[in-house]
């Protein structure tokens, strides 16, 4: 059995993969057709414009849909490995919400682009990345605190690695934007699709995009650390039938057909 054959491990690796691939093709369409300035564009400005604009946005959808079940199948596993301690099990009840939020996020960025409305793209981006911030840091937390028993040293290690790539991408990306959209280097500047060396604000805009390409990554790359705990997880669908026909009328208040999740985990 190959490694991402080893219970959902293959959801994380779908995760990034694909969300990185949403990110490339959408750069490599806008750059092409000459949308974009090759060096270093917004993620968004590469989703602006069609054809790349509805490319983005499908892609985006998906990796909305990913992150849910990726988020949703780490909160089944840390409630199935520590039930009796409910500090961890609200931090993981406060991590899926954060979790979904982020994912939310996403889901506006994908469907609202910048050119359109400018103020809930932005709006999206701030729960993609800034919420998302928060769901990594909680995770992180909740490692540490899983540890030894669950734990080794060496992924906690890693995942507060990426937290704090993250928290620095965020940081310089804030500062640069601030700086450029003051109005101190003129009007109009987030709908400007191309810059010039020679144009006012070049460097903090360079900063800025460099920090959101920075962010990105770093945030994708927290989802390969579930990798190896995905290996050992599995969720079944479990279906109790109330009646022997289809065609039988139920008693009030019962369905016909019941189904549930039945999650089954080991370490």
């Amino acid at each position: 059995m190959w490694w991402f054959q080893q219970g959902l491990s293959l959801l994380p690796v779908a995760l990034v993969l694909w969300s990185a691939a949403s990110f490339v093709l959408s750069y490599i369409t806008a750059t092409v057709l000459h949308h974009v300035d090759p060096l270093v564009p917004y993620i968004s400005d590469t989703g602006t414009i069609p054809p790349e604009r509805c490319l983005f946005g499908i892609m985006l959808n998906v990796s909305t849909f990913l992150g849910v079940a990726t988020m949703y199948v780490r909160y089944k596993q840390v409630g199935a490995l520590i039930p009796e301690n409910p500090g961890i099990l609200r931090l993981n009840r406060i991590g899926l919400a954060l979790g979904w939020t982020s994912c939310f996020g996403l889901c506006v960025i994908a469907n609202f682009q910048k050119c359109v409305l400018y103020y809930v793209h932005v709006l999206g981006a701030c729960l993609t990345f800034g919420v998302g911030a928060a769901y990594t840091a909680l995770q992180t937390l909740v490692s540490f605190r899983m540890q030894p028993q669950f734990h080794g040293p060496g992924i906690c290690w890693a995942r507060l690695g990426t937290l704090l790539w993250s928290c620095a991408s965020i940081g310089t990306m804030f500062v640069s934007s601030v700086l450029l959209y003051s109005g101190r280097y003129g009007p109009g500047l987030e709908q400007k699709l191309h810059w010039d060396p020679q144009d006012r604000g070049y460097t903090p805009h360079m900063i800025s995009t460099v920090s959101e390409w920075s962010l990105a990554f770093s945030f994708l790359s927290f989802f390969l650390t579930y990798i190896r705990d995905f290996q050992k997880v599995s969720l079944g669908a479990v279906v109790t039938l109330q009646g022997q026909t289809l065609h039988a009328v139920s008693p009030p208040g019962c369905g016909v057909e019941e189904q549930g999740l039945l999650f089954a985990g080991s370490v």
